[in-house]
């Protein structure tokens, strides 16, 4: 191991030859004698350098100047500085101090007091250190466990989505399209005053990216003769097919209970967009007719992103339409079906989301 290395600064070459001999056994030492040269040394050994021993009172540049450079490198002022003093500058040691040196000494240097006063400067030095490792050791632990909460995570929603897409005649690009189609509106519309406390920052956006293809999860307890009928609904079948949001969010809602608190997040929003995609805006929608700011952001996103990929895809009982047929419709759903804010949003950006339809389309 290579000694601790200190900086002795001082324009009398007397007080370096002292401090020298009590220092060299037990240190590997670096000379300035002046502050310009201390400074320079500090450039070129900073990494290095372990300590700095600083005489105050010195011609041209005093140690409280050569501080006071020092501090404004974020690397130099983690090198902790010793000012030496004589007796009678009592003033320069309490500005000192107040400038960030860590201790003083004061002349003619006892060499006993010298030793300890560092010595125990350096057992503070290897103590923060030790911290400092110890501390990213933490922060790299708690990375690889967000991580892996994270991948669980997705483990968890697309095992999810594909019971889903295994019972549904849907396609796996329609949830693509679709988390993008919610991602990329609600990027839009998060300067909105509306919408500006609950958007607020990407993990919120993220979480309804990753849960938007739970939207449908619920249709795995929908009967096959109803979820995968060719032709149009019955009115029963109907009343059938209308409990899938319910089924879907009840089951989230259980996992969200067991949770209790850790993960919730990721929870919260897979069930409020299950339960509310097929709300409307004039509460004629179902399972719960809720209404306007009643229905979450996340599900007024993904009532916009369903219906509009459900009218542009083909399905085994209808031909898809165009994407200006599609945007028709909606617009005669703005204030009734869908936000109204939210929608026109949508309408006046429409060529972005038609690139991802293209580039997410059925093969």
């Amino acid at each position: 191991m290579r000694k601790p290395s200190i900086l002795l600064v001082d324009d009398e070459p007397t007080n370096i030859k002292i401090l020298v001999e009590v220092l060299r056994v037990d240190y590997d030492l670096l000379i300035a004698t002046s502050g310009e040269q201390a400074l320079e040394q500090v450039k070129d050994h900073h990494d290095e350098i372990d300590l700095i021993l600083l005489d105050v009172n010195m011609p041209e540049m005093s140690g409280i100047d050569v501080l006071a450079q020092i501090n404004l490198n974020t690397a130099w002022r983690q090198i902790p500085v010793i000012f030496v003093t004589a007796r009678n500058e009592e003033g320069d040691e309490a500005l000192g101090l107040q400038q960030g040196a860590v201790d003083y000494i004061t002349k003619p240097v006892c060499a006993p007091i010298v030793r300890a006063r560092i010595s125990t400067q350096m057992m503070l030095q290897d103590a923060k250190k030790e911290l400092e490792a110890q501390n990213r050791v933490l922060e790299q632990k708690v990375r690889e466990r967000t991580e892996e909460i994270s991948h669980t995570q997705d483990v968890i929603i697309n095992a999810l989505t594909s019971l889903a897409e295994a019972r549904d005649n849907e396609t796996g690009s329609h949830i693509i399209r679709t988390q993008y189609y919610v991602k990329t509106l609600a990027e839009m519309i998060r300067e909105f005053p509306e919408y500006a406390s609950e958007l607020d920052n990407d993990d919120t956006i993220e979480a309804m990216f990753k849960t938007a293809p739970l939207h449908d999860v619920g249709k795995v307890g929908i009967p096959d003769n109803v979820l995968l009928k060719p032709g149009k609904l019955t009115e029963d079948e109907w009343e059938i097919m209308r409990t899938h949001p319910t089924l879907g969010a009840d089951a989230l809602k259980k996992a969200c209970e067991s949770v209790k608190g850790r993960g919730a997040l990721f929870l919260k929003y897979a069930q409020e967009i299950a339960y509310g995609h097929h709300e409307k805006w004039d509460g004629s929608g179902y399972p719960q007719g809720l209404s306007g700011d009643s229905i979450p952001i996340s599900a007024r996103l993904m009532a916009v992103a369903d219906v509009y990929d459900a009218l542009i895809s083909r399905r085994c009982y209808k031909d898809p339409m165009t994407h200006e047929q599609a945007l028709d419709i909606m617009r005669e759903g703005k204030g009734k079906h869908f936000d109204p804010i939210m929608l026109q949003v949508f309408l006046d950006n429409d060529q972005i989301f038609l690139a991802i339809a293209d580039k997410y389309t059925d093969e």
